[in-house]
């Protein structure tokens, strides 16, 4: 096997499907993801999101808004996520609302919005391990 250095494999715990319907605010939570090292992957919706999961095999982590549009949000997709892809650790996000611990699958984190790209990349890295 040749080794091609310009291109290491892909760390798949790097990985982060961003979740987010809102454009501006879907692009800065990729920046964000990838200042942080990691690798976005974007889905406007949760239901693009089960598409892309459905596809993939190589995503570890998912960013997701709480509050779209569309029937469902990221609670519902957090639940679809923890019972058909149990290894996939969750981080959901709002500045709207704000979920008692014990709604939320195991292993999700919540960050409230605003979030500094601190807690973020605490998040992500606790995550990623």
């Amino acid at each position: 096997m040749i080794r091609d250095d310009r291109h290491p494999p892909l760390d798949s715990s790097r990985l982060v499907l961003v979740v987010e319907d809102e454009p501006i605010v879907r692009m800065a939570a990729i920046e964000a993801v990838a200042d942080a090292g990691f690798v976005p992957v974007e889905a406007r919706n949760a239901a693009e999101a089960i598409r892309i999961l459905e596809a993939r095999t190589d995503i570890r982590l998912v960013f997701s808004d709480i509050d779209m549009p569309g029937g469902l949000d990221g609670t519902r997709l957090a639940a679809a996520i923890r019972d058909r892809w149990p290894p996939i650790e969750i981080i959901l996000t709002s500045g709207n609302l704000r979920p008692a611990a014990e709604l939320l699958p195991a292993r999700t984190i919540f960050l409230a919005r605003p979030y500094s790209d601190a807690k973020l990349l605490e998040a992500l890295n606790t995550l990623a391990c």
